[in-house]
């Protein structure tokens, strides 16, 4: 594994350990030049999930996109990086495991605004008015009161619109 500092092509290992799933295997490696230490994730590598997007286009299903989209919508949230990286780990798990070889956007959508409605109310809502296109304050007004009379968030009610 090339050092991702000094670029020398050998490290050693110092460190490794399995996700609470045993999906991916951790390891903190340090480099055999500058000894620094990095850390760096195995998994196995599985068939291509196809992402069918709301135009019909396809794109291969890409998790740094699926995380990108949480940490901004956890931005300034007492969130850790591994509460995310574990949400987006059970978020692939279940689309991988669910659909074969193509699932629908909407379906990734969903799986992740689900996933951070029980992680943090604010980082479902900032996630929520992006994907759902929010209008106006008023939606967010509604989803907010859903939410705190428990009536559930189902902001697919388009009548903001």
């Amino acid at each position: 594994m090339r050092c991702p500092f000094c670029q020398a092509p050998d490290s050693r290992v110092v460190e490794s350990r399995a996700s609470e799933d045993q999906s991916t295997v951790r390891r903190r490696r340090e480099c055999v030049l500058c000894q620094r230490r990095f850390t760096t994730y195995e998994r196995v590598e599985v068939s291509p999930l196809v992402v069918v997007k709301k135009d019909r286009s396809r794109e291969e299903f890409d998790r740094e996109k699926v995380r990108r989209g949480i940490v901004r919508a956890c931005e300034k949230r007492p969130i850790s990086s591994d509460q995310i990286d574990e949400l987006v780990d059970t978020i692939e798990r279940e689309l991988r495991t669910e659909f074969e070889r193509e699932v629908l956007s909407s379906q990734v959508g969903e799986r992740v605004m689900n996933a951070l409605q029980s992680l943090d109310g604010v980082a479902y809502v900032r996630f929520a008015s992006v994907y759902r296109e929010f209008r106006d304050v008023q939606t967010f007004a509604e989803v907010i009161l859903r939410m705190l009379s428990g009536q559930g968030t189902d902001t697919n009610d388009k009548s903001h619109e």
